[in-house]
């Protein structure tokens, strides 16, 4: 066993998307690196963020660093989402289906990664509208954002729980 003690990362990180952009200027082109990454604790909380640097390792930083200020709290009901909802973000449209268990995650693009991180394992979606990475993320976050859990409904209307699931 060695010295020192690896200390365990509150967060997992996963890179969706490495872009080499260029921007041309009068003295030539600026070549430049963007960055998607987001980042999640698998109990509910993801965050996204965009990073742009003139290197890869200063871009992916920057892109976590981004994601960390932008966390959001996911309401979840086990291994799945709470109820049926659409994630809309530009046009993009990302549907997502709660799912029995054992199902798995059956999502495509970045939507699995976002749904991985957020700690989902059974969900059913589909992305309609443009396929770009960016917005799909975006998409899934939005959509994500928007689930209600049935303790919350309750409250809002005033009845207990019960009354709300059946």
């Amino acid at each position: 066993m060695s010295k020192f003690k690896r200390e365990e990362k509150e967060f997992k990180e996963k890179i969706l998307k490495i872009s080499r952009v260029s921007k041309t200027t009068k003295g030539g082109r600026s070549i430049s690196f963007s960055v998607l990454a987001a980042i999640g604790d698998e109990k509910g909380r993801v965050g996204l963020g965009l990073g742009k640097a003139n290197g890869v390792p200063d871009a992916i930083k920057k892109a976590i660093a981004t994601a960390q200020k932008n966390m959001v709290t996911i309401s979840l009901r086990g291994a799945t989402i709470p109820h049926q909802q659409d994630g809309v973000f530009l046009s993009t449209k990302v549907w997502m289906k709660p799912a029995s268990e054992g199902t798995g995650v059956i999502a495509g693009s970045s939507a699995r990664e976002i749904l991985e991180l957020v700690g989902v394992t059974d969900i059913l979606t589909k992305i309609r509208g443009s396929k770009n990475k960016i917005n799909v993320a975006r998409a899934t976050i939005e959509g994500l954002k928007a689930l209600r859990s049935a303790e919350s409904v309750a409250k809002l209307r005033g009845k207990e729980v019960k009354e709300i699931l059946n």
